[in-house]
């Protein structure tokens, strides 16, 4: 299971740098099918995935993300009339659907495409293809910092009855860890990221508070696989699970990123 593991994140990794280095289409195309599996992974563990549970979701992410590949931003709208569309379905088609079907398949939308929106949406930014990291540096190394200091002295259950292996300190460990990263990385990066006045400080800033939205994006994703009862999403990453399994925090971490990076810098 190690190795499977490891060689799927490598892989995973290779697919990313791929992905986002290029920018512009290449980086929305990638991002927007990662975003249609996740949603997909999401509506079939509601049993929502089939009808028009199905086809208006990602007919609302395809309204985010094609027009995103050309430069034009239109999530909100996407957003406002899937909304409306799954309205409409709910009444005109009467005794079809639950309310609360309509509203969790709403949810879906808010969840999946549109928080994975924000990949692509930072990387379009002035020195995006240097932000862009910060969400996957401050979620993923805040992952790694929380998991190795609450192995250390993780004392305290920060969620006993959802996530009884994850520790205050590890939560605390794991913020500090991904604000240093940021910090590196911003002493690093400094001069291709002439829109912060201090780069290292805002880094350090941006994958902090990344950081502590990371690990609310990874405890939602847990409670909602433990109010369901299964254990991954899906089976498309072996050793990791599904699209939600892996991307689980970095759905929460790049907003976070986006505009805070926008505040900071200007």
């Amino acid at each position: 299971m190690f190795w499977t593991r490891l060689a799927s994140g490598i892989v995973l990794v290779a697919l990313m740098i791929a992905a986002i280095v290029p920018g512009g289409a290449v980086t929305v195309v990638f991002f927007g099918l990662a975003a249609a599996i996740g949603l997909f992974e999401y509506l079939r563990v509601f049993k929502l995935d089939k009808g028009w549970t199905l086809v208006l979701p990602l007919l609302g992410t395809a309204a985010m993300y094609i027009p995103l590949a050309f430069g034009v931003q239109t999530a909100m709208p996407a957003l406002a009339f899937s909304f409306m569309a799954l309205a409409a379905v709910f009444v005109l088609t009467w005794d079809r659907y639950k309310a609360d079907e309509i509203l969790l398949t709403a949810a879906g939308i808010l969840y999946v495409p549109f928080l994975f929106w924000h990949i692509p949406l930072t990387r379009l930014m002035p020195d995006g293809r240097y932000l862009v990291w910060l969400i996957f540096l401050s979620a993923w190394g805040c992952d790694t910092c929380a998991y190795c200091v609450g192995m250390l002295i993780g004392k305290h259950k920060l969620t006993p009855k959802l996530s009884p292996k994850k520790s205050v300190e590890g939560a605390v460990g794991g913020i500090v860890g991904a604000g240093l990263l940021g910090l590196i990385f911003g002493l690093i990066f400094a001069e291709q990221m002439p829109a912060f006045r201090n780069p290292a400080v805002s880094c350090a800033i941006i994958c902090a508070a990344g950081g502590i939205l990371s690990q609310v994006g990874d405890l939602t994703a847990s409670g909602i696989k433990r109010s369901r009862g299964i254990k991954d999403y899906g089976k498309l990453i072996p050793g990791h699970g599904g699209i939600l399994d892996r991307f689980d925090s970095i759905l929460f971490t790049a907003p976070v990123i986006c505009y805070l990076a926008e505040l900071l810098a200007m």
